[in-house]
């Protein structure tokens, strides 16, 4: 009995010594966590975008918000001054937004030369999200979520090229099928996805 008490003894005081040199190296290295804490911040932040939205006269009505997730990019609109409706928001290819017409801004975001649309069978291009409502007093507010995208410089699919890309709100519906945009009428509305 005596020799089990004492090899019990002996596990509790090798317990409390590395317990305590454990306590003593982080209190020689405080600022370990939270320098990787810091990094870990910046990471995230470097992979939140924030794009200005410009009408065809050049004047800004909103913004976006673009957030990586874990498997794709979470876009939150908030604008106005726009027409009341269903209209097409879609990704294009280039990040120039010249008024009256955004024609600067390319074609859709389609790095994998797929068809668009949601219902076509050979769709849809990576940058076609889904159809936002305008309300009556010319607001929108709307998530969407683009899970064929990244904000991760590098990536297949990366948002973030050379030139940039851009966000793009047009007059009308997308049907979600008609090529090459879904018969969604004229651009709109315009914002750069920029890189820097």
């Amino acid at each position: 009995m005596p020799l089990i008490f004492l090899l019990l003894m002996n596990l509790l005081v090798a317990c409390q010594m590395n317990t305590e040199q454990e306590n003593h190296q982080d209190q020689e290295n405080p600022g370990v966590e939270t320098l990787a804490s810091k990094e870990a911040k910046e990471a995230k932040e470097e992979l939140i975008k924030e794009v200005t939205l410009q009408n065809t006269e050049g004047e800004t009505i909103g913004e976006a918000i673009l957030t990586q997730m874990v498997n794709g990019v979470l876009i939150t609109l908030d604008a106005s001054n726009l027409p009341p409706g269903v209209h097409g928001f879609h990704i294009h290819e280039k990040g120039i937004c010249e008024p009256p017409t955004f024609e600067s801004a390319g074609g859709h975001f389609n790095p994998t030369n797929s068809k668009h649309g949601f219902d076509h069978p050979e769709g849809p291009h990576a940058g076609d999200l889904p159809n936002i409502i305008v309300r009556d007093d010319g607001t929108v507010k709307a998530e969407v979520f683009a899970d064929m995208v990244t904000l991760e410089t590098g990536k297949e699919n990366s948002l973030l090229q050379e030139s940039g890309t851009s966000l793009m709100i047009h007059s009308g519906a997308d049907d979600y099928h008609s090529q090459p945009s879904g018969d969604a009428g004229d651009r709109i509305a315009c914002g750069v996805i920029t890189n820097k």
